[in-house]
């Protein structure tokens, strides 16, 4: 299908908002789908065309926040693992399951994040005392709780995506013990991890469009650097209303298609 001059001004308009949003948060899926289906793809063919665009984006985002990665290589490698069989499970999902298997409970499960989000710093504050009452110490990489938390979310990654972010975010700011902007950069690592994997499995398996691939890859990946620099310059509670509002309006959306 060709695309008019306009439609793919806007595609790309997408990719670069879309880049930008899921260094800062996640849910840049937000943009760029709406904006493919506009032009006349097919929901999945659209989908799979916007899982491949925005991997280049992803990497832009961390190669943006690689200083906050510095000292993170065991996590990278235990999250990362887990959120490969994640994402992949959910590529097959995508072509396995009606879209609408997921429209019921994603609306609930972003909620459920944002409250994680928004009570983290009282409720990391009350695990940080539970432990110093039992003279335990926390799981140094989130124990099993955690792994199974990623996992999910990066089935659900592999699936859709919109809003991974937030669910990343909600569950490692909550039991790991470290900053945010250090947590936001692993987060930007595992939704390359999904992106790669399911883009990796939809090459084989699952029609796209190259135009709006090609589009999308090269807005996302300038808006990866653009994200990566507003990200960075944050304060905690500032990133924190970002995600909120971006998990917001994720949450409408989905309940309004």
């Amino acid at each position: 299908m060709a695309l008019s001059i306009w439609e793919a001004l806007a595609v790309f308009a997408a990719g670069i908002g879309a880049g930008t949003i899921n260094v800062i948060v996640g849910s840049g899926t937000l943009l760029t789908f709406p904006v493919l289906l506009a032009t006349g793809l097919p929901p999945v063919t659209a989908n799979v065309s916007n899982t491949l665009g925005l991997v280049t984006g992803n990497i832009s985002g961390v190669v943006g926040y690689r200083r906050e990665l510095r000292g993170q290589g065991r996590r990278i490698a235990l999250f990362g693992g887990t959120a490969l069989v994640g994402g992949l499970a959910g590529a097959v999902l995508l072509l396995a399951l009606p879209s609408k298997a997921f429209d019921t409970i994603v609306p609930a499960l972003i909620g459920l994040a944002l409250v994680l989000v928004v009570l983290q710093p009282r409720l990391a504050r009350a695990l940080a005392r539970r432990h110093e009452r039992n003279g335990t110490e926390a799981p140094a990489h989130g124990g099993p709780v955690l792994l199974i938390g990623l996992l999910l979310a990066s089935a659900y990654g592999g699936y859709f995506g919109a809003a991974q972010g937030v669910m990343y975010l909600s569950l490692m700011g909550l039991l790991l013990s470290d900053q945010l902007q250090r947590i936001n950069a692993l987060k930007n690592v595992l939704a390359l991890v999904v992106n790669g994997v399911a883009a990796l499995f939809f090459l084989f398996v699952a029609s796209f469009d190259w135009r709006a691939v090609l589009l999308i890859a090269a807005g996302s990946t300038l808006g990866g650097q653009l994200g990566a620099r507003i990200g960075r310059r944050l304060p905690p509670t500032a990133l924190r209303g970002v995600i909120v509002a971006v998990g917001v309006v994720a949450i409408v959306q989905m309940l309004l298609r």
